[in-house]
């Protein structure tokens, strides 16, 4: 608990020292003034994002011969997210609680529900990646590339290439890493249970038998095309309604042509997910940072237009959900709890 509300404290410095730079007052004013039949489409789109990704999750989870009901996989997945969103790390910190919920709703085995929710995380790269190659072309033919734009293009393709690389080697050499990781952790966490009072030792091979579970699981999910690529396309459309979401913002508070608010956000969303990974919760701080440093010269707007947008997409994609979700996580472990008496 003390290191989430640490982590909350980080990210609202990081917030209020963004606002101070780019003028408060002027933030706040663009934000009032913001439309509310449009904050009402921005609030959808982030709704739509959420139905997405939960109906993703539900496919890699088909592929592994689990079920959940779209009306399940949504409060799930909204619960997985309020788990992203107030750990440090973003999924790296919340797949742990998030493969819980999983797990249980899904009634399967904690490793499958790990694997379930790593695949999910694993598969919405890719789309992110395209949109944000795409949005380059489209920079590269339609206006002239300034010093920043130049450094961001470059970023993604690197990110692009090493992705791809990564992906291909950790396939072709799945075996090797998961005899690896099998024989590295299972002794060590036999001998650290061994230590700890009040925690029965962990026999070895159990620890490798679950080991070996999540990595089957990848397998068979990787191995579903059909699920796979139903998964994917899912992915693809939650990367779409977040970019709406953007685009949306960015139109409510300034007059920049339709088409070029559409390629900012594409280019600029897939990056701002990476600042998911710092040790703030859920990224917050981080990506605000990251999409204003994208928007402002590809928009050619200032500063404090390109806050305010940025304020109303993530009040959309990240408090919006930290509200649903912490219900849904709520509702989830109290249910839990009166079938386990």
């Amino acid at each position: 608990m003390r290191a989430v509300v640490a982590g909350f404290a980080g990210a609202i410095l990081v917030l209020v020292a963004l606002l101070v730079f780019v003028g408060v007052d002027d933030v706040v004013d663009q934000v009032t003034d913001a439309p509310p039949g449009i904050v009402a489409l921005i609030v959808l789109a982030a709704l739509g994002w959420l139905t997405s990704w939960g109906l993703a999750l539900r496919s890699v989870l088909a592929s592994l011969g689990l079920s959940l009901s779209v009306a399940r996989s949504f409060v799930v997945f909204a619960a997985a997210t309020f788990a992203n969103n107030v750990t440090p790390f973003g999924q790296a910190g919340g797949e742990p609680v998030s493969a819980l919920f999983i797990s249980r709703e899904a009634d399967t085995e904690y490793e499958t529900a790990l694997a379930a929710i790593a695949s999910v995380d694993g598969l919405n790269f890719v789309p992110s990646i395209a949109f944000a190659v795409l949005a380059v072309f489209y920079y590269a033919v339609t206006i002239a590339f300034n010093d920043r734009l130049v450094f961001v293009a470059s970023a993604v393709a690197a990110l692009a290439v090493t992705l791809a690389i990564v992906a291909v080697l950790a396939w072709q050499h799945r075996y090797a890493i998961e005899h690896k990781v099998v024989g590295g952790a299972a002794p060590i966490l036999g001998r650290i249970t061994a230590r700890l009072p009040l925690v029965s030792r962990v026999r070895v091979d159990a620890v490798e038998r679950r080991i070996e579970g999540f990595f089957h699981a990848i397998e068979r999910v990787a191995t579903d095309r059909r699920n796979l690529a139903t998964a994917l396309s899912l992915s693809a459309l939650g990367w779409a309604f977040t970019i709406t979401s953007l685009s949306l913002s960015l139109y409510a508070v300034s007059d920049v042509p339709s088409w070029n608010v559409v390629a900012a956000a594409m280019l600029a969303i897939p990056l701002g997910s990476l600042a998911g990974v710092t040790p703030l919760p859920g990224g917050l701080g981080g990506i605000e940072a990251v999409l204003i440093f994208v928007l402002t010269p590809v928009t050619a707007l200032g500063g404090s237009t390109v806050a305010a947008a940025v304020l109303l997409h993530r009040a959309a994609t990240y408090w919006l959900p930290l509200l649903l979700g912490g219900g849904s996580a709520a509702a989830l472990s109290a249910r839990a709890k009166r079938e386990s008496t």
